[in-house]
């Protein structure tokens, strides 16, 4: 079967060809005759002439001296060279090479059109192109000399002759127009067309509505394609499955899909179109066909495939697929290549796997775009082994890698560093010729970076260089991706190259400024920053922004500040962002009357602060113990409404709780309960400490208990609450708290410890304190003074004399270890009492 296709093939090609491909003879032609002929002058008169008509010899022996560039000389017969493209200049030029292209297709229609395309083809004046031909141009000439045309501004000028030298012209004429003009972006001259059909009574038919609806939609003016579609609608035409197709993959383009899919069921149910038509002379709605049985074409499956994959709908898409299946229509290499994208990029590889198989089945073969697609899904589910084994089978059928296939698996090489694997690659595309794009250059500058070959990088970043084929995004992304990795020499390196270049831009110094900062070289950064307009190049928000972070950062607010006046005075700030990050570094170092005056200037300017801005200061001030200037700041905030979010709450329930401002906090707290996060345990700790402090225990309890059933209380949390009922003498709910302490390990550090063990020397639970001293001790907590002064009173209790206790202190400064086992059997003794004082009560 192959043989004879490819049999079938050689004898069509042979068939078409020439005879003699290198033969520069010239075939023998018969004589020219003459004939008497209506001709129009310039002045519109007409009369009769005597015009050459050609033999088909004739015009075969013209069209090769026109191939060859030569045509003869009125004079004397002899050739000279002749320039097409220069005679037929004007917008866009003749194009001999098309020209040679289309002479094949010409030849197919027969008749007089073949000679009327070459002419119109050889000389720029239509009436002269036209002359002979001009009274027998019959309407399917007239279309197909129109249609043929590649250039809109030598149709609209055949079709401007047409109607001045009385050619009949239809709706189909205008149609052809309006899609070649269309296409052509000249929507003024579209509309002027429509005018036209109007004025001269010419009714738009369903293919003139579908064609406007066609090249508004592929020409990105969405707004205007619907506006056609409302008034096809509105005049009772319905549209056929072709517009019905267009329209769908409008609304995909758009990214609305639910629209598109909406649109096609309302028009396959033979629902109304339009939502609502009250004020259209529309026909009747129950006119509208049906087609929910019709057996669409594979195009139009092939829309609803792609635009339920595009949405993320898989099952629909698959289902849409199975449905064309069942109807008969047989899939394209376009439906195939659409739902492999769509289940790889879901990760569904064993259906993959199956409409691979389908695709053998029904044969049809796969392309390049199908591999091009197997390569990608299988290196973005990390399977980089199938996308190397699908590479080369693409190659094993006899199928070219095209540039689409050679970027996606070198950029799945490059971000895994299979280095010898890519350079693989590259020499198979310096051996095709294939040329390596910007991004491409720039991931492997990055793979080689990573790979830890800072030479062999370098190389690879000249050799584009030299080639001179490197734009400003490429020469800023290799200096980012240097200066990402700290390599700031190398860096510099790619940034002074690309300064040869005639017109510098923003991005490459933007960039270098960036590796600056991350090599900490933050003097060169300003130095870079303050030589661009030097260089001719105008810093950017980004420049400003990135330099003043980098400054900040390096807590270094006083220069951030400067530079940041610079860009307000240059009207580049947009936002408080820049305020905020200069405030928030003068707060950190607690510089807080230049902070204050930051924010100051920012008013000055009428730059509105935001939350984390008024958030940064409260920390800071209430920090330092200026509650004062803070509730100054929160008193601003709540003047200029500014919505709160839980940051800032949190910031107001630190200041309410500094200054002991229940009812202030209080209200704070229930906004941030019903704000999206809720109230985190800090706050919530603020709060019960305010309530312990006015000695509140419900309120606290309530807080408590409800930390307890999240599981969020803390140590801090237990410690507060342990504080509260001892302090409201409540020992035994305090004794609970310490127990559960104890159990959950949240004893910590000395004064955790210190609470617990001054509750059960109060309460007088010598064994209780003795058990926690020792878990003190092998936690490896060192006692500090508030421990020991506790354990002292215990002893004193138990008898032992402060002569002692002080001897023990004395010891336990000058050797630890020895004064901590001191301790520990003096404790142990008045556990031993304890123990006899508790059986001689049992006894008695």
């Amino acid at each position: 079967m192959f043989m004879k296709l490819q049999l079938l093939y050689t004898t069509n090609l042979c068939f078409h060809g020439p005879i003699f491909p290198n033969s520069n003879a010239v075939l023998v032609s018969p004589p020219e005759k003459a004939e008497k002929v209506p001709h129009r002058s310039n002045n519109g008169s007409k009369g009769t002439t005597f015009v050459k008509r050609y033999s088909p010899g004739r015009v075969n022996r013209e069209t090769q001296l026109r191939k060859q560039g030569l045509e003869k000389n009125s004079n004397d017969g002899a050739l000279e060279k002749r320039k097409i493209g220069d005679e037929l200049s004007g917008s866009g030029g003749g194009n001999l090479k098309g020209h040679t292209k289309c002479s094949k297709k010409w030849a197919s229609y027969g008749g007089c059109i073949p000679d009327i395309l070459d002419a119109l083809d050889t000389f720029r004046d239509v009436g002269e192109a036209l002359s002979p031909w001009e009274e027998r141009i019959n309407n399917k000439e007239r279309s197909i000399i129109l249609k043929e045309q590649r250039r809109w501004d030598r149709a609209l000028e055949i079709f401007k002759w047409f109607k001045e030298n009385g050619h009949e012209l239809n709706v189909i004429h205008y149609n052809i127009m309006i899609r070649t003009l269309g296409k052509a972006l000249k929507w003024s001259r579209v509309e002027i067309l429509w005018n036209e059909m109007n004025a001269r009574g010419i009714t738009a038919t369903n293919s003139t509505y579908g064609t406007l609806i066609d090249v508004y939609s592929k020409g990105g003016l969405k707004e205007d394609a619907l506006f056609w579609l409302e008034r096809m609608l509105g005049q009772g035409m319905e549209p056929d499955e072709v517009t019905m197709v267009t329209v769908v993959q409008l609304y995909k383009k758009a990214g609305e899909f639910r629209k598109a899919e909406e649109f096609f069921k309302k028009w396959s149910l033979g629902k109304p179109l339009r939502p609502n038509n009250k004020n259209a002379v529309a026909a009747p709605e129950a006119e509208r066909v049906a087609y929910s049985n019709a057996s669409l074409s594979s195009h139009t499956y092939n829309a609803l495939i792609d635009t339920y994959g595009k949405s993320g709908r898989l099952k629909e898409a698959s289902e849409t697929f199975v449905k064309m299946l069942k109807q008969g229509i047989a899939p394209t290499i376009v439906t195939f290549n659409t739902m492999i994208h769509i289940c790889g990029n879901h990760g569904q590889l064993e259906e993959v796997s199956l409409l691979l198989r389908k695709m053998e089945e029904l044969r049809c073969s796969p392309n390049t775009r199908t591999y091009n697609i197997l390569v990608s899904i299988h290196a973005k589910h990390n399977d980089i082994t199938g996308a190397t084994k699908y590479f080369k089978r693409m190659k094993e059928a006899c199928l070219e890698p095209d540039r689409v296939s050679y970027r996606t698996l070198l950029y799945a090489y490059s971000i895994r560093k299979m280095v010898h694997e890519a350079e693989e690659l590259i020499s198979d595309m310096d051996k095709r010729g294939l040329e390596i794009d910007e991004f491409t250059q720039s991931a492997l500058t990055r793979m080689y970076i990573e790979a830890g070959m800072l030479e062999r990088s370098m190389f690879w970043f000249w050799r584009f260089h030299l080639a001179g084929n490197m734009i400003s995004e490429c020469y800023a992304a290799n200096i980012d991706a240097y200066g990402e990795h700290g390599h700031t020499l190398e860096a510099e390196e790619v940034f002074i190259r690309s300064q040869e270049r005639k017109s510098p831009s923003v991005l490459e110094f933007n960039v270098m400024i960036k590796a600056y900062g991350i090599g900490k070289r933050y003097d060169k950064a300003c130095e870079l920053f303050d030589s661009m307009q030097r260089h001719g190049v105008v810093a950017d928000t980004c420049s400003y922004s990135s330099l003043i972070h980098i400054l900040v950062t390096a807590d270094k607010p006083q220069i951030a500040k400067s530079y940041l006046k610079k860009m307000q005075e240059a009207g580049l700030v947009r936002n408080c962002v820049q305020y905020s990050a200069v405030i928030s570094s003068f707060a950190k170092l607690g510089q807080l009357e230049m902070a204050d005056d930051t924010y100051k200037e920012m008013i000055r300017y009428g730059v509105q602060p935001d939350v984390i801005i008024y958030g940064v200061l409260i920390n800071a001030f209430v920090d330092v113990g200026r509650v004062k200037e803070a509730i100054a700041y929160a008193d601003e905030m709540k003047r200029v409404r500014l919505p709160g979010n839980t940051v800032m709450y949190n910031c107001l329930i630190k200041l309410y709780t500094k200054v002991g401002n229940l009812k202030q906090a209080e209200e704070t707290f229930k906004l941030l309960q019903s704000s999206e996060g809720g109230a985190a345990v800090w706050s919530c700790n603020c709060m019960i400490d305010l309530y312990a402090k006015q000695s509140m225990i419900d309120q606290a309890k309530g807080i408590f208990e409800t930390l307890k059933r999240k599981r969020a209380a803390n140590e801090f949390t237990f410690a507060m609450m342990l504080s509260l009922y001892k302090k409201l003498e409540r020992l035994d709910e305090a004794i609970e708290i310490a127990m559960q302490m104890r159990k959950l390990k949240l004893l910590k550090d000395p004064k955790s410890y210190n609470s617990v063990l001054d509750l059960y020397i109060i309460a007088g639970r010598a064994k209780d304190t003795i058990d926690t001293f020792r878990e003190m001790v092998r936690a490896a907590v060192k006692p500090d003074n508030c421990s020991f002064r506790s354990l002292g009173n215990l002893l004193v209790r138990y008898g032992v004399s402060r002569e002692s206790v002080r001897k023990y202190e004395v010891l336990m400064k000058k050797d630890p270890s020895h004064g901590l086992q001191a301790w520990t059997s003096a404790l142990s003794s008045v556990l031993e009492v304890d123990d006899d004082c508790g059986s001689d009560c049992d006894s008695e």
